[in-house]
């Protein structure tokens, strides 16, 4: 029997996974990309790829001022 992964779960996994790419660093990381591969991997729609990129881009800025 499948059992039913709640949406705010399935968006904590595309962040890891993300993630874990750009720190996988293996091919030139490409933040766009990966988030629409998240996107498909993990079943997220267009409001969930703007949060992404929010938070990702929120998540460079504060690196950038420290």
């Amino acid at each position: 029997m499948s059992s039913i992964i709640p949406h705010s779960e399935l968006t904590k996994q595309a962040l890891a996974w993300i993630c874990e790419q750009r720190e996988l660093k293996t091919v030139a990381f490409n933040l766009t990309s990966a988030i629409e591969e998240a996107c498909v991997r993990f079943s997220l729609g267009p409001m969930d790829a703007e949060f992404l990129t929010r938070f990702f881009k929120e998540q460079q800025e504060q690196e950038r001022h420290c």
